[in-house]
Protein backbone atom coordinates (compact mmCIF):
# COMPACT_ATOMS: atom_id res chain seq x y z
CA UNK A 1 0.00 0.00 0.00
CA UNK A 2 1.13 3.56 -0.68
CA UNK A 3 -0.07 6.80 0.81
CA UNK A 4 -1.89 9.48 -1.15
CA UNK A 5 1.22 11.64 -0.75
CA UNK A 6 3.21 8.92 -2.56
CA UNK A 7 0.71 9.03 -5.44
CA UNK A 8 1.04 12.81 -5.67
CA UNK A 9 4.80 12.45 -6.25
CA UNK A 10 4.10 10.84 -9.66
CA UNK A 11 3.36 13.67 -12.12
CA UNK A 12 1.14 12.17 -14.84
CA UNK A 13 0.10 14.67 -17.52
CA UNK A 14 -1.81 14.61 -20.79
CA UNK A 15 -0.17 15.75 -23.99
CA UNK A 16 -0.56 15.60 -27.75
CA UNK A 17 1.85 13.76 -30.03
CA UNK A 18 3.33 16.41 -32.35
CA UNK A 19 5.90 14.20 -34.12
CA UNK A 20 6.48 10.46 -34.50
CA UNK A 21 9.40 8.80 -36.27
CA UNK A 22 10.83 5.35 -36.89
CA UNK A 23 13.45 4.17 -34.37
CA UNK A 24 15.49 1.64 -36.38
CA UNK A 25 18.37 1.65 -33.85
CA UNK A 26 16.13 0.28 -31.07
CA UNK A 27 16.70 -3.33 -29.97
CA UNK A 28 12.95 -3.99 -30.02
CA UNK A 29 10.65 -2.35 -32.60
CA UNK A 30 9.77 1.16 -31.39
CA UNK A 31 8.86 4.67 -32.45
CA UNK A 32 10.33 7.99 -31.30
CA UNK A 33 7.60 10.33 -30.03
CA UNK A 34 7.55 14.06 -29.30
CA UNK A 35 4.65 15.10 -27.07
CA UNK A 36 3.45 18.63 -26.28
CA UNK A 37 2.55 18.83 -22.59
CA UNK A 38 1.41 22.46 -22.76
CA UNK A 39 3.11 25.77 -21.95
CA UNK A 40 4.26 24.84 -18.42
CA UNK A 41 6.20 21.71 -19.48
CA UNK A 42 6.62 22.05 -23.25
CA UNK A 43 7.54 19.30 -25.71
CA UNK A 44 9.26 16.18 -24.39
CA UNK A 45 10.54 13.16 -26.29
CA UNK A 46 10.45 9.44 -25.60
CA UNK A 47 10.54 6.10 -27.33
CA UNK A 48 7.68 3.62 -27.24
CA UNK A 49 7.35 -0.02 -28.22
CA UNK A 50 3.94 0.49 -29.81
CA UNK A 51 4.59 -0.66 -33.38
CA UNK A 52 2.15 -3.58 -33.21
CA UNK A 53 -0.98 -1.59 -32.33
CA UNK A 54 -0.20 1.76 -33.98
CA UNK A 55 0.74 3.01 -37.43
CA UNK A 56 3.36 5.75 -37.51
CA UNK A 57 1.30 8.03 -39.76
CA UNK A 58 -1.72 7.87 -37.38
CA UNK A 59 0.04 8.94 -34.17
CA UNK A 60 0.41 12.71 -34.66
CA UNK A 61 -2.54 14.48 -33.04
CA UNK A 62 -3.33 11.64 -30.59
CA UNK A 63 -3.46 12.58 -26.92
CA UNK A 64 -1.54 10.36 -24.49
CA UNK A 65 -0.69 10.21 -20.79
CA UNK A 66 2.87 10.32 -19.54
CA UNK A 67 4.95 10.51 -16.37
CA UNK A 68 6.88 13.76 -16.78
CA UNK A 69 8.92 13.88 -13.58
CA UNK A 70 11.25 10.91 -14.04
CA UNK A 71 14.88 11.82 -14.77
CA UNK A 72 15.92 11.45 -18.45
CA UNK A 73 16.91 7.91 -19.43
CA UNK A 74 19.32 6.87 -22.15
CA UNK A 75 17.78 4.38 -24.60
CA UNK A 76 20.67 3.41 -26.85
CA UNK A 77 21.77 6.67 -28.50
CA UNK A 78 18.40 8.30 -27.72
CA UNK A 79 17.55 10.25 -24.55
CA UNK A 80 14.02 9.60 -23.28
CA UNK A 81 12.54 12.49 -21.26
CA UNK A 82 9.25 10.98 -20.05
CA UNK A 83 7.41 7.66 -19.77
CA UNK A 84 4.40 7.26 -22.04
CA UNK A 85 1.72 5.13 -20.37
CA UNK A 86 -0.27 2.20 -21.68
CA UNK A 87 -1.81 -1.14 -20.80
CA UNK A 88 -0.99 -4.56 -22.28
CA UNK A 89 -3.54 -5.99 -24.70
CA UNK A 90 -4.39 -9.70 -24.88
CA UNK A 91 -1.03 -10.32 -26.65
CA UNK A 92 1.00 -8.19 -24.21
CA UNK A 93 1.41 -5.34 -26.73
CA UNK A 94 1.09 -1.75 -25.50
CA UNK A 95 -2.23 0.06 -25.83
CA UNK A 96 -1.77 3.77 -25.10
CA UNK A 97 -3.83 5.54 -22.45
CA UNK A 98 -5.76 8.53 -23.76
CA UNK A 99 -8.59 10.68 -22.43
CA UNK A 100 -12.12 9.91 -23.55
CA UNK A 101 -12.41 13.37 -25.11
CA UNK A 102 -9.92 16.09 -26.05
CA UNK A 103 -8.60 17.96 -23.02
CA UNK A 104 -6.04 20.79 -22.66
CA UNK A 105 -2.40 19.68 -22.88
CA UNK A 106 -0.62 19.66 -19.55
CA UNK A 107 -3.60 18.60 -17.45
CA UNK A 108 -2.54 16.53 -14.44
CA UNK A 109 -4.11 13.17 -13.65
CA UNK A 110 -6.07 13.11 -10.40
Amino acid sequence: MISFDDFLKVDIRVGTIVDAQEFPEARKPAFKLWVDFGPEIGVKKTSAQITVNYKLDRLVGRQVAGVVNFPPRQIGKYMSEFLVLGFPDEHDNVTLIQPEKSVPNGGRLY
